[in-house]
């Protein structure tokens, strides 16, 4: 990580903006940070705080789950000829809203975040009923959102034991498990259907 123009991807704004801060060796920041969407007056701000006179370098930083279209082509042009003394590093979550326009003027980097993955609490490889009865207690109370993960889970620790014979019959069972949670079905249901139509997939 630098000091320099660019746009940073990550999925932790707050810390990303610590360890920028830490990188500070007499520069002066200017932070400009959004709990969700950048505005156009956030854009407006951000522009004036660039054509502010600064002998010293000034680090202009603007952060938000998203920043608009319209947003980014406002900033577009003090993005391509920053004023002296002046760069822009933009932190946002996904490297998909950011515009051709603005990624072919600056460099993007994605920080790799390491997720700590917890146990998932049931040992694909060992599947049976007992396992299952009590891997749904626990999860009885799961939202539809949390479900989804748990069932994505599910399939690649499936498919990584090699002991469901994996064919588009056992696919079509992850993939209706995501539509039955997509139009609304009871999480513990789709849990319990799973579970049980995968152990009869489970190799003998």
């Amino acid at each position: 990580m630098r000091l320099g123009s660019q746009v940073i991807i990550t999925s932790n704004i707050p810390e990303t903006v610590l360890k920028l801060e830490a990188l500070q060796q007499g520069e002066r920041f200017v932070k400009i940070i959004k709990e969700d969407t950048f505005l156009v007056e956030d854009a407006k701000l951000a522009i004036e705080k660039a054509y502010m006179a600064s002998e010293e370098t000034t680090i202009i930083i603007l952060a938000a789950k998203t920043f608009s279209p319209i947003v980014q082509n406002k900033l577009l042009k003090v993005i391509e000829e920053p004023p002296k003394n002046k760069e822009f590093i933009l932190l946002t979550p996904s490297k998909s809203t950011i515009l051709d326009t603005i990624k072919s003027r600056l460099p993007v980097s994605v920080l790799s975040e390491e997720k700590e993955v917890e146990n998932l609490g049931l040992e694909m490889a060992q599947l049976s009923l007992a396992a299952i009865y009590e891997f749904i207690q626990a999860h009885k109370r799961t939202d539809a959102k949390s479900m989804k993960q748990l069932v994505e889970r599910i399939s690649k620790e499936a498919i990584k034991s090699g002991r469901y014979n994996l064919d588009e019959k056992t696919l079509i069972l992850f993939s209706n498990a995501f539509l039955a949670l997509d139009v609304g079905s009871p999480p513990q249901f789709v849990l319990t259907t799973l579970l049980l139509k995968l152990l009869a997939r489970k190799r003998k």
